[in-house]
């Protein structure tokens, strides 16, 4: 199920767009930040929005796979920032990649979003955590 607060309140006072949802999958997640982007935040450079839509995508996708699911989406836009924070269901904290003889899928999104944006874990009481990360443009 999906339920989209697109920040038009904020956005129209001056105030900091918001975007808050519960996207079904990664393409949806991607589509809801591609659109309110281009809607609330249209001074945002197209490298900052790919790299945005690129760590949507790594963080929902590790949520779905590694962590019982996006409990909730939250995207921001301010001047010179957009943040991005994902809840998820799982206390666990993400794993980056071992070094292996031969290379196999997984454990390399973790670093990239990393090398993109400032990253925040918080581990919430309610058993599951919230990853923030903050792209300066």
């Amino acid at each position: 199920m999906t339920t989209v607060d697109d920040g038009a309140d904020q956005a129209a006072s001056g105030a900091s767009a918001l975007l808050e949802a519960r996207p079904a999958g990664t393409a949806e997640a991607r589509a809801l930040v591609r659109s309110f982007l281009r809607r609330h935040a249209p001074g945002v450079p197209e490298q900052t929005t790919v790299d945005v839509l690129l760590i949507v995508s790594e963080l929902v996708t590790n949520a779905i796979r590694h962590a019982g699911g996006v409990t909730g989406l939250r995207v921001s836009a301010g001047v010179g920032v957009v943040e991005i924070a994902v809840r998820d269901a799982s206390p666990s904290l993400p794993a980056t990649a071992r070094r292996r003889e031969e290379w196999l899928p997984g454990g390399y999104g973790w670093p990239l979003v990393h090398r993109l944006a400032e990253v925040t874990v918080d581990v919430l009481g309610d058993g599951g955590k919230l990853i923030r990360a903050l792209v300066r443009h």
